[in-house]
């Protein structure tokens, strides 16, 4: 058993299950192995640990200057695409233009590929603040696994989701994809129960967690749609996910295949409920965005990915305002070539800010803490998970730490919790997953990055080059 105690934390802040915040000036932490043991001010810890007196800890980190909120959840995430970053965004592609220019490349990926960038986005995602990542991997090519990206995430040592990604649909059948990077329905099912059976564990405080995830409704069929529905709910807290009403082509798509806008072709095929969310939504109407409310699906906003492809802004006000759950992604490193997750809670709230046709721009639409709610107990109620998202006495303790005493946050003491946002986002100095520390003063502890760096580039040539 091991004790962790950080102390002279500046300022901790943490949303409530309520909906609103509570912050504590010069607050401490107390860890007892994996679960938060104490919160509250370094004055009350005095009292607590006097009460404690046969308590030792393994580590005690002093983390003046700082403030602590929970650690980010990411929804929604390609981690096999930092191999292909700037390819298809340096010169401005749409979705689909983008998809069927990388779709070749991606067919080259091998089992070692998806390890590799598994690893390298993981730990990108966790010096930004993430504690919890779900991935989409849809594509399987040369032997490539599930397992791959898991390995990856044991090693950086981050809470994972992992969503088992599938693609059906053809261009022979009038799918977006190539044939070659499509598999058929009975392998695709028979690989979703092995990763079930062999990684899923719904326990609290669990590691890993497995979804089903095919892709997208212009790249697989409407049975698989509905035996991935009907299979993920034969098991507990298998969640189910898939990209939708992203883009207006995507509209146009699902018009002239099904006979139905995207939202409605989801209700069809039984994809809905608190066990369903979808990435991007960035194109619903006002009765869809109800439907999401009243089913109690959940939408992962994506922003920088939807700016930087073109696809719009989706109406997260209006989305958070019906009590729809909203979580946020970093999506895929080849739609965005980033994995910032602080930094996507600043591109949300700057993008609601800013507005979009028939909205006019207002500062006041969104806040600070709304982005950060979104970024993490948002996150937590995504993947269904009660044991994250908040700085509560007997949740995990997944926490982090930025430092606002630098350069980058100098006359932002007025407000320090909102300095992370309005200010050029940072990142961590301390991690702490599972109970586990990460990141100190800075530094990712688990490994050497250079040569995983090296290697990463080495296998990115290796793709790109054929």
């Amino acid at each position: 058993m091991s004790n962790l105690f950080i102390k002279n934390i500046d300022v901790l802040a943490t949303p409530t299950a309520s909906g609103g915040w509570q912050e504590i000036n010069q607050a401490a932490i107390v860890v007892h192995d994996n679960r938060l043991e104490f919160i509250g001010s370094m004055a009350e810890v005095t009292g607590w640990l006097a009460s404690h007196p046969d308590l030792t800890f393994s580590k005690v980190i002093d983390a003046h200057g700082c403030v602590v909120i929970p650690g980010l959840v990411n929804g929604h995430h390609h981690l096999y695409q930092t191999l292909t970053r700037t390819i298809g965004t340096g010169h401005g592609k749409i979705l689909f233009d983008w998809l069927k220019f990388l779709y070749p490349i991606w067919a080259r990926l091998t089992p070692e590929a998806v390890y590799v960038s598994a690893k390298v986005g993981l730990t990108e995602l966790v010096l930004s603040g993430c504690t919890t990542v779900a991935d989409h991997l849809y594509l399987f090519p040369n032997g490539s696994k599930i397992d791959d990206e898991i390995e990856a995430a044991q090693e950086v040592g981050v809470r994972f989701h992992p969503t088992r990604g599938s693609m059906s649909l053809g261009e022979s059948q009038g799918g977006l994809p190539p044939d070659r990077v499509c598999d058929p329905e009975p392998t695709i099912i028979k690989d979703c129960i092995r990763a079930i059976e062999t990684f899923h564990d719904p326990k609290p405080f669990s590691m890993v967690r497995i979804g089903l995830a095919p892709c997208s409704p212009f790249s697989v069929t409407s049975n698989l749609m509905r035996e991935s529905a009907a299979l993920a709910r034969q098991y507990p807290l298998v969640n189910l996910h898939t990209h939708l009403a992203e883009t207006k082509d995507e509209d146009r798509f699902c018009l002239e295949m099904f006979g139905k806008r995207p939202i409605e072709y989801a209700e069809s095929v039984e994809w809905a409920g608190e066990d369903v969310w979808f990435a991007h939504m960035v194109h619903p109407n006002e009765a869809e965005i109800t439907w999401l409310a009243q089913t109690h699906s959940g939408v992962c906003h994506c922003p920088s990915s939807n700016m930087i492809l073109a696809s719009g802004i989706a109406p997260i006000r209006q989305m958070v305002d019906q009590h729809v759950r909203v979580g946020l992604g970093v999506d895929g490193s080849a739609s965005n070539d980033g994995n910032h997750m602080l930094g996507e809670a600043r591109q949300t709230m700057l993008l609601q800010r800013v507005g979009w046709p028939g909205f006019e721009s207002r500062a006041d639409r969104f806040t600070v803490r709304e982005a950060l709610a979104l970024a993490t107990i948002g996150g937590a109620r995504l993947l269904r998970r009660e044991d994250i998202g908040t700085l509560v006495v007997g949740q995990a303790a997944d926490f982090v730490a930025f430092r606002v005493d630098d350069l980058a946050h100098a006359g932002g003491l007025a407000d320090p919790v909102a300095s992370l946002l309005t200010c050029t986002p940072g990142q961590v100095w301390l991690s702490v997953i599972n109970g586990r520390v990460i990141v100190e003063h800075g530094q990712f502890l688990p490994f050497e990055l250079p040569p995983l760096i090296e290697r990463h580039n080495q296998l990115s040539r290796a793709m790109i080059l054929g």
